[in-house]
């Protein structure tokens, strides 16, 4: 299903597949509820996904992306709006704006505000740097109240002069965001305290150069929306007011399968800190991922090619990381280097010569690391011709320590 989702979206036009089914993952796990459990341990799992889609801008297609699948929404609502979910894609600022969205009630003066019974909430944050940058402000606490939906927690008041609160949420996420956005926002505190390893995250771009792209017919988004309905009508998904009433199992092979991932792939080190601490919880993702799979095809019970399916989506999103924080972490500190070694050319052009330490204090003032500053340097030393020269000097007066290394610019 998801996969004829992708394909759909995908033919005639430049968004990418992968995109597309990654958005209708995270909605169709937001419509399904917390009425389908999987019981592993002491945690019941519910299908709640958190997907963020990184791409370049122009190039990544992410508003594209998600179109598809709001058309499908609108199809369903039209075959039977009770299995709908509410999709809010105003932007989140706070937490308690996202309680707003799905309150047990309350009091304003003396009026009795009724409760939202239905708790599925589907957020599109085509944005999603504007949810990183609130994290950044001193007391929001939006990025701790998101990490409790993924976990299902119900989120009681953060100050005592606020009583609105939401009890069992289910709330899944679509986010796009640029790679230069993620990498410079993405704080270390957000990296170790849990919140980016709840998302699943893609690298996607354009798979194709289309000036005139294709809608895809309505005809086929009527039928992928009364797809949706027999599978939303399999899990019960129009019982609001009921939790937990279907239960999903493994079977015999699945667990063998689960478990022969779990002690290798699933768990091993991935050579990189961030992307370690980035794909922590690769295991609940995994079961989730193969939860919603089964329900697809109308079973309960998830067998070795759901999990098989999931453990693929598992090590595309371990690429995207690795490519995101990692190789093009290093293409943009190129690029950094870059235009700092055009502030050294200039600077050099107009004082002749300067050692390594005269180029940080007064072409820089002090404010750009060393490490940078010797990459600048390394760039305009090794390009083809070199645009500079290094000379080794004696120190002022004798003074101990390594020789100088002076720099001025090559000879035209």
């Amino acid at each position: 299903m998801v996969g004829e989702v992708a394909c759909a979206g995908g033919e005639g036009t430049e968004t990418n597949p992968y995109a597309i089914a990654a958005n209708f993952i995270a909605y169709l796990s937001c419509a399904i509820g917390r009425g389908v459990y999987l019981p592993i341990g002491n945690t019941w799992h519910h299908t709640r996904i958190f997907c963020l889609h990184i791409g370049r801008s122009g190039r990544g297609r992410k508003g594209d992306a998600v179109q598809l699948v709001l058309r499908i929404d609108q199809a369903l609502r039209e075959l039977d709006d009770r299995y709908a979910p509410q999709i809010h894609r105003g932007g989140l600022s706070s937490r308690e704006g996202l309680v707003a969205l799905m309150h047990d009630g309350y009091r304003q003066g003396k009026q009795e505000i009724p409760a939202i019974d239905d708790k599925r909430l589907w957020v599109v944050e085509s944005e999603f740097a504007n949810v990183l940058h609130q994290g950044r402000r001193e007391g929001n606490t939006l990025s701790a109240a998101l990490r409790d939906c993924w976990d299902g927690v119900s989120l009681k008041p953060a100050t005592k002069s606020n009583r609105m609160y939401a009890s069992h949420p289910h709330v899944c996420l679509s986010g796009a965001i640029s790679p230069s956005e993620l990498t410079e926002m993405m704080t270390a505190r957000e990296l170790t305290n849990g919140f980016a390893n709840r998302f699943l995250m893609i690298w996607a771009e354009r798979s194709q150069i289309l000036p005139f792209p294709k809608a895809t017919p309505q005809t086929t988004v009527d039928a992928l929306a009364s797809r949706v309905l027999e599978i939303l009508r399999f899990t019960g998904a129009d019982q609001v007011d009921q939790r937990d009433h279907l239960r999903m199992e493994l079977s015999a092979q699945a667990q063998w399968r689960y478990a022969q991932l779990y002690r290798t792939e699933l768990n091993e080190d991935q050579g990189s800190e961030v992307v370690n601490s980035m794909m922590e919880r690769r295991a609940p993702m995994l079961l989730r991922l193969a939860m919603l799979f089964a329900l697809t095809d109308l079973q309960t019970r998830v067998d070795v090619p759901h999990i098989d399916a999931a453990m693929a989506w598992i090590q595309y999103i371990t690429a995207s990381v690795r490519y995101v924080f990692v190789s093009a972490a290093d293409d943009a500190r190129m690029a950094q280097a870059l235009e700092l070694s055009n502030r050294v050319l200039a600077f050099l052009h107009d004082r002749g010569q300067a050692t390594r330490s005269q180029i940080s204090t007064e072409c820089f003032r002090g404010k750009v690391p060393k490490s940078l500053i010797d990459d600048s340097l390394q760039c305009l030393l090794t390009s083809t011709p070199p645009k500079i020269t290094v000379r080794q000097a004696d120190r002022i007066d004798g003074a101990p320590g390594a020789p100088l290394r002076v720099y001025r610019l090559a000879a035209p």
